[in-house]
């Protein structure tokens, strides 16, 4: 893909949250089972990192079920940073920082504090980013931020299992996008909720998360499926560089 249309895509995602980012942090509950089904693989005491952290939903299910914990958390939307860092001033337990970053430029890790992190978590981030070599620089930089031990928890959207959801695709003409640049598996979807929006999706399946993690220093450990009323919505790999996963600690605050 080349770099003006993966650039177009960026902005064009950039814009729906954005817009959106209320009424998407609103759809998305801390009982959400695309949220809860990773907590018997977060550790407790442990420094974790959210990308792509949106409102900041995990900080407060951190504070219920894993107090104690240190967590940052990264999102390219000032918007969603804003109201994350908002409802992490009501956490008791948990000392939580919020960062802007785009994981899609370089360097995004440099300004992140509590590095190295025991666990990264990279929810519903990596279908939004074209192109296979930029979703691999992804996550090596990831793997560039966890402990030698540690370990990536991934999770992507498989739009295409059911009905409802290929319902959402619209044609790329509507955006005026070439769709002989995109890669297989590109899509362009539409939102419906506090108006019309529009952004693009790939269906990053489990055969391309074998390579993902394979061009990035990642094993897959572990895969499976969960979240939406058909209880398996999104596909989820724990990964990690090798070795056995390790935990870690601490708390205090919320800072920006």
């Amino acid at each position: 893909m080349n770099d003006e249309t993966i650039e177009r895509l960026l902005a064009l995602n950039r814009r729906f949250y954005a817009s959106f980012a209320e009424h998407f942090a609103a759809s998305r509950s801390i009982s959400d089972p695309a949220l809860t089904s990773i907590l018997p693989y977060l550790p407790y005491d442990a420094t974790i990192l959210d990308v792509g952290c949106g409102n900041g939903r995990l900080a407060l299910l951190l504070d219920q079920e894993r107090p104690g914990s240190t967590y940052v958390g990264a999102d390219a939307i000032p918007e969603l940073i804003e109201e994350a860092c908002a409802q992490a001033r009501k956490l008791p337990q948990t000392d939580t920082t919020f960062r802007v970053a785009d994981v899609t430029r370089p360097n995004w890790t440099e300004d992140l504090p509590h590095t190295p992190f025991d666990c990264v978590v990279v929810l519903a981030v990596l279908h939004h980013i074209p192109d296979f070599d930029l979703r691999a620089r992804v996550l090596r930089a990831v793997a560039g931020v966890l402990n030698p031990r540690g370990y990536a928890i991934l999770s992507t959207w498989r739009f295409l299992a059911h009905e409802r959801m290929r319902r959402k695709i619209v044609d790329w003409d509507e955006v005026s996008i070439d769709e002989g640049q995109l890669e297989p598996g590109d899509y362009l979807l539409d939102w419906k909720r506090g108006g019309r929006g529009l952004r693009y999706c790939h269906m990053v399946n489990e055969e391309e998360v074998e390579r993902l993690a394979a061009a990035s220093g990642f094993v897959v450990r572990e895969t499976f499926r969960a979240g939406g009323r058909e209880g398996d919505l999104s596909l989820f790999a724990v990964l990690d560089r090798g070795e056995e996963p390790r935990s870690s600690p601490e708390i205090g605050s919320c800072s920006l």
